[in-house]
């Protein structure tokens, strides 16, 4: 196979180059350029006047056709010559790709093993640059040889790596070969389907002798309360590698321009080059830097996702040797009051969660299956949505093109008892680390949650809570523009928690009135929501609080009193928004989910419904897995819709609409009401018409003023109309 090459992408980002297994070194201390100011505006005008050099950097080369996979259900592979691409039984495959084509079924959830292999033409470049190979994610565990030289493995299923191309033969036939493992036990812990299979797109990247690796151009707006001035600085964040042999100084230079308008470049609003400290062969060091925008920002936001184009260059001796391409959406997300600010503003959330879950695929999404979600998520009226991992990076860029806001959270999800462990714990970290630096990138990040319900108790279980507090200190270190999340567990009458001092938002996982929660902390009855949250507010009245889920399982029609119809769950969504509506002190409510998927094997969710054979699908969502709206789906549309997006000061009642039962949207609901109006006022004149015509009949025939002939008269006139 001959690599296709592509253009840079919007969002390519440098890699984050892995040799091993072992989790990348600890973030270093934040370092500014030793540079005078003087010195820095002199080198970046030459930089403006000096023709670009970017042409030199090669482009990334797609690896998305050619694929093979065999099964390993016995994990003889090695033996079998299968780490050079040797041994019978592969079959061409469509990438990304999973293991388990089709349904799934108890025997695909424990995990298996699989190989993978392509052969393509190593991609040519200059001297001063080399190749790595970067996968936007496997399932669970990979293992990577290059012509049948081992190059490293990863260990994280969620986020993206790239591995350099040690022996990559220029011009020439390689082979790559990836062994994948997606065996699992009880833990870690997932809500999910185990899928396995590497399952988002592979590229060749181009590695320069000097790089920025992970580098973000990070939204540090400051906004007044209302929103109506505002002021934008960038900030340009990153860690400089030296591939060289000796000491470098690389320069490293930001553009910002403003949005493209009908295919026109943008005026550049921000322009600035800083040289790094000096880094040692083999070494990197984080480098980081504030950049004014000139004149009014151009501001992001769900309904006006303004997007800004950023080029960030890395340069050695005047050569390009690396450069990052990023739309850029300048916004301000903060918490004031208790209550959660989009530039300024007070913003109502409405919104349901995503798993990547499409039949068929499971995670290995198409472009038609990302398109097809952010449609989704239009349709039913949703400005958030949340996901319990990093999202396919094309994905969250849909998303930021649509407005659509993301509740990002890192796969740490009933961990506490693995957190005990002190190398587990510095691994559930290095997750973190890399949801963070993967998802800071995208305007439609609002939030970075650093775990999902872990002990209730932080303040007394001591490896929870040393774990969030490293947490909440290395989040705020990676992206200081964003508040801080976690999501709970709602359990009630628990104490006050001074771990969660630590965090601007707290997300609620909402279950009252569909699961029975523990003998002495019921959750069974739904009224009990709202005392609750009333109860959450006084304990913590400076964090925002999000309904980040809540949801109930529905298979089939029946009475709303009876849990897994479609009537319970309609009326379960009606009354949940409800409460939320009455609470002033709440920003919102995330649905959970937005379509079906497959979560695990006999699956009940809390439905408790005895001798029904269950097929290991998650039934909460609005959507069924084979795509057909349920009817909570309308009430969800109907109640999203009606909701304002801001709030701009005034008191909730006064911005919010009376809920919407079910059945068609609200705007539908309104047309319908405005048109039966303009009937009724049709029939009022042509009453009106009748009766003067009637009033003429009378006088000219000289009748009385006889109730009953002019009662028949009037009859007859209306059925003729």
């Amino acid at each position: 196979m001959k690599a296709s090459r592509t253009a840079p992408r919007d969002e390519r980002g440098c890699p984050t180059l892995v040799r091993s297994a072992k989790m990348s070194p600890p973030v270093p201390a934040l370092v500014r350029s030793p540079l005078p100011a003087f010195l820095i505006a002199v080198v970046a005008l030459l930089a403006a006047l000096a023709p670009a050099a970017s042409a030199a950097v090669p482009e990334p080369v797609a690896l998305d056709e050619g694929w093979s996979h065999v099964p390993d259900p016995s994990d003889r592979g090695a033996r079998l010559g299968r780490t050079t691409g040797g041994g019978g039984g592969w079959r061409e495959v469509e990438m990304p790709h999973v293991f388990h084509q089709g349904a799934v079924t108890d025997a695909t959830f424990p995990g298996t093993v699989g190989w993978y292999k392509v052969t393509f033409e190593g991609p040519e470049a200059d001297s001063g640059h080399a190749w790595a190979v970067r996968f936007g994610s496997v399932r669970r565990r990979a293992t990577v040889w290059l012509n049948g030289r081992r190059v490293g493995d990863n260990a994280d299923p969620y986020t993206a790596f790239a591995l350099m191309l040690d022996g990559l033969r220029e011009g020439e036939e390689n082979t790559l070969v990836v062994r994948v493992d997606n065996r699992k036990g009880l833990e870690p812990r997932e809500g999910w389907w185990n899928w396995g299979g590497i399952v988002r797109p592979v590229e060749l990247v181009p590695v320069g002798r000097a790089t920025y690796e992970s580098a973000a151009v990070l939204s540090d707006v400051t906004c007044d309360t209302g929103g109506e001035a505002c002021s934008a600085n960038v900030i340009v964040d990153g860690w400089v590698r030296n591939r060289t042999a000796r000491p470098q100084r690389p320069l490293v230079d930001l553009t910002l321009r403003r949005p493209a308008s009908e295919g026109e470049q943008g005026a550049v609003v921000a322009r600035r080059t800083v040289r790094a400290p000096v880094v040692r062969p083999g070494e990197r060091r984080r480098l980081s830097f504030r950049v004014p925008v000139q004149g009014a920002p151009a501001l992001w936001s769900t309904e006006r996702p303004a997007l800004h184009d950023a080029t960030v260059r890395t340069r050695l001796g005047g050569a390009v040797e690396d450069v990052h391409e990023q739309r850029l959406g300048l916004r301000e997300v903060d918490v004031r009051g208790g209550l959660m600010r989009l530039n300024g503003r007070v913003v109502e959330m409405r919104g349901a969660s995503i798993q990547e879950d499409t039949p068929g695929r499971g995670p290995a999404l198409t472009d038609a299956d990302i398109e097809w979600i952010v449609a989704e998520l239009k349709a039913v009226g949703a400005n958030v949505t949340r996901a319990h991992y990093l999202l396919d990076d094309r994905l969250l860029s849909a998303l930021d093109e649509a407005g659509i806001m993301v509740w990002s959270q890192a796969p740490v999800y009933h961990r506490s008892d693995l957190l005990t462990d002190p190398e587990r714990a510095d691994f559930e970290l290095g997750v973190l680390r890399r949801t963070i630096l993967g998802g800071r990138r995208h305007a439609s990040v609002m939030t970075h949650s650093v775990a999902n319900e872990l002990d209730p108790w932080p303040d007394r279980a001591p490896a929870t809570g040393t774990w969030l507090h490293r947490a909440a200190s290395l989040s705020r270190d990676l992206d200081p523009t964003l508040p801080l999340s976690l999501d709970l567990l709602s359990y009630p009458r628990v104490q006050r928690q001074a771990t969660y001092d630590r965090f601007e938002l707290l997300g609620i996982n909402s279950y009252y009135g569909w699961y029975r929660g523990k003998q002495e902390r019921s959750t069974a009855d739904l009224a009990d929501l709202g005392p609750y949250l009333r109860a959450m507010h006084q304990k913590y009245p400076r964090q925002a609080l999000v309904i980040t889920e809540f949801g109930a399982e529905s298979t089939f029609s029946g009475l709303p009193d009876v849990k897994e119809t479609y009537e319970f769950q309609e009326r379960y969504v009606r009354e949940t928004l409800a409460i939320v509506d009455r609470l002033d002190f709440v920003n919102g409510a995330i649905y959970w989910t937005l379509r079906e998927f497959a979560v695990q094997p006999d699956w009940d969710g809390g439905a408790l419904r005895r001798g029904v054979e269950r097929d290991g699908i998650h039934n909460k969502a609005l959507i069924t897995y084979d795509g057909q709206r349920k009817p909570a789906w309308y009430t969800a549309e109907a109640m999203f819709s009606a909701t304002p997006l801001y709030r701009d000061g005034r008191p909730r009642e006064e911005v919010l609409m009376a809920p919407v039962s079910s059945g068609p949207s609200a705007l539908r609901g309104w047309g319908m009401a405005i048109g039966v109006l303009v009937l009724l006022a049709g029939f009022l004149v042509l009453d009106v018409w009748a009766l003067r015509g009637l009033l003429r009949v009378r006088r000219r025939r000289g009748h009385g003023a006889g109730g009953a002939a002019g009662a028949a008269h009037v009859i007859d006139l209306r059925r003729a109309a």
